[in-house]
């Protein structure tokens, strides 16, 4: 079972979030100008990486707060745990984080 660490809350049981897709996606500054297909691929189309992915999560059985996570989406590791106003992580240091301890 996957354990998801919330920054509020701590660490809990998967069953406690729900998935709330790819993270640090911009909307557009003006979705009226866009074509119909450049509305499709913002809605629609998401990155679908093998490794590590930023997602977002919403932990509904406790805070209720919306935070970000980097899950390696080969292992399901958790890589990192940040709130929505802290600075994504630099993937490359916690692939090697990662790693270096399992080694």
């Amino acid at each position: 079972m996957l354990q998801i660490e919330c920054p509020w809350c701590g660490l809990r049981d998967e069953t406690e979030y729900k998935y709330g897709g790819q993270a640090h996606v911009a909307y557009p500054e003006d979705p009226s100008a866009l074509s119909d297909e450049e509305w499709a691929e913002y809605l629609f189309f998401r990155d679908n990486p093998k490794g590590p992915f930023a997602e977002r999560w919403v932990h509904t059985g406790g805070c209720r707060k919306w935070f970000n996570a980097v899950r390696d989406t080969r292992t399901y590791e958790v890589l990192a745990v940040y709130t929505n106003s802290d600075p994504r992580p630099v993937i490359s240091d916690l692939v090697a984080d990662s790693a270096g301890a399992t080694a």
